[in-house]
């Protein structure tokens, strides 16, 4: 009985490690780890790439972001002409005001709209409504469900999903379509070096 009692305590003790470890993380980037999947609805997805987000002017980093996909690509073309889930998850490396916030994605969704804008801002002021001050530290990500449409979390809250696969294409071709807010964000996305 004492030898059985020592084997199973040893056991525990093999097994206490796997039970206890963190998840893998799947990539680095500035010092910002994520995972190297995520879980969107039901819909499992694997990280494509990490960029970073950098104010223009000064050429600060903003947040790395991880764009998340059923498959791996680095065709934006493809990304974005194909109705399937994704998410884009922003880790900030520096306080970022949500004014500050609004007022990219006015610009970003000026530019990435094109005639479309009036049809998508009622969808816009709905995405500007979830935005919050964020801390460094913090996060921000968007998943796309076609079933359900784009869900925002900023840092654990959860509103209500934007509906429209035109107003998640668009907001997905604000970082990686023809004009994204730097050239490093996007390549980073679609797999390239994240710097």
């Amino acid at each position: 009985m004492h030898k059985s009692a020592r084997l199973v305590a040893f056991a525990m003790s093999l097994s206490i490690p796997v039970v206890l470890s963190a998840p893998v993380l799947g990539a680095e980037c500035i010092g910002v780890q994520v995972p190297d999947s995520v879980k969107a609805g039901d819909a499992e997805l694997v990280l494509n790439g990490l960029g970073i987000r950098k104010a223009t002017l000064l050429n600060v980093k903003v947040y790395v972001a991880g764009l998340y996909l059923p498959q791996k690509s680095g065709d934006a073309g493809q990304i974005l002409g194909t109705d399937q889930p994704w998410q884009l998850s922003l880790h900030f490396v520096r306080d970022v005001d949500a004014s500050d916030i609004r007022d990219a994605f006015d610009e970003g969704f000026k530019k990435a709209a094109g005639g479309k804008l009036d049809a998508l801002s009622k969808r816009i002021d709905a995405l500007n409504a979830q935005m919050v001050d964020f801390k460094e530290g913090q996060h921000l990500s968007y998943a796309y469900e076609p079933a359900k449409g784009t869900i925002v979390d900023a840092n654990g809250k959860s509103g209500g999903a934007i509906e429209g696969a035109d107003f998640a294409t668009t907001l997905l071709k604000i970082s990686i379509g023809p004009e994204p807010p730097n050239e490093d964000l996007k390549s980073g996305l679609l797999g390239g070096k994240c710097e």
